[in-house]
């Protein structure tokens, strides 16, 4: 293998596929970047066996050939060079890289490509469904936090995607909240699909396609045992979770007795200002809603209580319609809530205290999530 490339877009492929390599392994190959030649193009690619990266970057290609080599070293090293022209070269009998770039040389000693796992690749199939890069990053930031981050339940730890027709539905739920958007698709699916994808694979996934320009296209395998996700220069492929997601619109309530409209900005401050009490008392904020008479709209008072801290008190004017009443939240969820809604103002819809609360966008459909409320002594 004989290669050259800019040391920018080396840096960057590492970058983006560095994410997928193992922390620790028993497998010495898979703390690696498997370098490759492929079609006038250098390959990189890293896997920990759940999911899997590969990156495309420019190349120009002297000799084809492949190898292996430790993912924190070339990373550290290509990214202290200056920003230059580098050559790589591959002794394959000693498996050893010869870098060069600029006054710098170093050698670093690698591990056989045959030793990588295989990662799937685009197949000559159709894609199950195509997303524009910048709505599917909206919809992960949007939904993937709310996944549960431990494996007591493991669907819990995915999102569910279900796609259908020209519409996608992403949600996610950790026994405490629930986020679930649903976006319309440029054009239809090939076929319905219902899968659990983890949550740490589509985070990676906005994470790479921040910068992408075409459409994201998404590859069920027909075995059903993993998805892939396509960009013109990056393929993210993952192991999908087995078993049955919780029934979603079982959660969902159904009717409210009270909806209150808020500007966004003000109460997630009041929130924010909530919490330097609330950490201190199980995480508990009290949210008391007062409907307003004909003068008047309505407020919100926020309150937090810390018996060795002290309290704390914040008053809200919105819109509230119906018969008021009191919710008390996790500050943490409900501040989460509140910063994966981006419009100028919010819904929140209550019934009584035993009841989740719903929040939902003013002004844009397909989103909402919903807080569990907890129980006050």
């Amino acid at each position: 293998m004989k290669l050259s490339c800019l040391q920018e877009n080396l840096k960057r492929g590492l970058a983006i596929v560095g994410h997928a390599v193992a922390g620790k392994s028993t497998l010495p190959v898979l703390s690696n970047i498997l370098l490759a030649t492929d079609d006038g193009r250098l390959k990189l690619a890293a896997t920990n066996l759940e999911i899997g990266i590969t990156c495309w970057i420019g190349a120009k290609i002297e000799e084809d050939g492949a190898v292996t080599i430790p993912a924190k070293l070339l990373s550290d090293v290509v990214g202290g060079l200056p920003n230059d022209k580098i050559s790589l070269q591959l002794d394959p009998r000693t498996q050893t890289v010869a870098l060069k770039c600029a006054r710098y040389e170093a050698s670093i000693k690698g591990i056989e490509a045959d030793e990588f796992p295989v990662i799937p690749t685009v197949s000559e199939a159709a894609p199950t469904a195509s997303f524009p890069p910048a709505l599917l990053r909206e919809t992960i930031d949007q939904v993937a936090f709310a996944a549960a981050t431990d494996d007591t339940r493991p669907v819990l730890a995915g999102v569910l995607m279900r796609l259908r027709g020209t519409t996608a539905t992403f949600a996610a739920a950790d026994g405490f909240r629930l986020a679930l958007r649903t976006i319309e698709l440029p054009e239809p699916v090939a076929e319905p699909a219902e899968v659990i994808v983890p949550a740490r694979a589509l985070l990676e996934l906005s994470r790479i396609i921040g910068d992408a320009e075409s459409n994201v296209e998404i590859t069920i395998t027909p075995s059903g045992g993993q998805v892939l996700f396509h960009t013109e220069s990056t393929d993210l492929v993952s192991r999908l979770i087995e078993g049955r997601y919780p029934d979603i619109e079982r959660i969902i309530p159904s009717a409210h007795s009270t909806r209150t409209v808020l500007e966004t900005q003000e109460l997630a401050k009041a929130v924010k200002l909530a919490s330097y009490f609330a950490t201190a008392s199980s995480n508990i904020v009290r949210l008391t809603f007062e409907s307003g008479g004909e003068l008047s709209p309505g407020k919100l008072v926020i309150s937090a209580n810390a018996a060795e801290v002290g309290d704390n008190k914040g008053e809200l004017d919105g819109m509230v319609h119906g018969s008021g009443g009191q919710i008390a939240l996790n500050v943490k969820f409900l501040g989460d809530a509140l910063a994966a809604i981006k419009t100028p103002q919010i819904a929140i819809e209550t019934q009584t205290a035993q009841n989740p609360g719903v929040f939902k966008p003013v002004g844009a459909d397909g989103y909402l999530h919903i807080v569990m409320p907890m129980t006050v002594r």
